[in-house]
């Protein structure tokens, strides 16, 4: 990878921070506060919250039919999912320790506090909840993929990929031979730092 495409790597880097950090700073203020794992809305927001919730049998009148008929199909996928979690934990839990790469730390990833938003109803929450699992779980898993494919092959492919994971992007490219063993043992040894 050239200096220059290193450098608007870094630059990428630096504005997403920036970004966050500014979508965090207007978050914090308006609506809620987070106190640990609680999110504190002000009291007029939690009563308009309140105002707003459906009732149960409100929502089941109103509901999309077609939302209640794929509702089983959309809840057997926790048995995959629980597996995908169970192994994917083992696997880093296994492994990473023995390839000195950081572990991914699950409670990044899959984030429930929907659950704390009076404007849903237990039915709406419930829906939030399994959501919020099964794309947290497979961001999580999607990392821990991504620092072991860093780990053994940080190398970029011929053909373009849509949705790359972040580390890619510094990946070596295509054909680059040129030193790989010692700069695979860099990316390896870049692993084991908190990132």
């Amino acid at each position: 990878m050239n200096d220059r495409v290193r450098h608007l790597l870094d630059q990428m880097d630096a504005l997403e921070e920036d970004l966050r950090q500014a979508l965090h700073e207007q978050e914090d203020g308006v609506l809620f506060q987070i106190k640990g794992k609680r999110v504190e809305f002000e009291q007029s927001i939690r009563q308009a919250h309140l105002r707003l919730k459906s009732g149960f049998f409100h929502w089941l009148v109103t509901y999309r039919p077609q939302n209640l008929i794929t509702g089983p199909i959309i809840y057997a996928m926790i048995l995959p999912l629980v597996l995908l979690d169970l192994c994917v934990s083992f696997y880093q839990a296994a492994c990473f320790p023995i390839y000195g790469v950081a572990r991914v730390r699950r409670g990044d990833y899959i984030v429930f506090d929907r659950q704390q938003l009076e404007y849903l109803n237990f039915i709406e929450k419930f829906h939030c909840t399994y959501c919020a699992y099964g794309a947290g779980l497979i961001a999580y898993a999607a990392e821990i993929v991504a620092r072991t494919e860093e780990y053994f092959c940080p190398i970029k492919h011929a053909r373009k990929m849509l949705g790359t994971h972040a580390r890619y992007a510094r990946f070596l490219d295509f054909g680059d031979a040129a030193d790989y063993e010692r700069r695979l043992e860099e990316f390896r040894l870049g692993l084991g730092e908190k990132k």
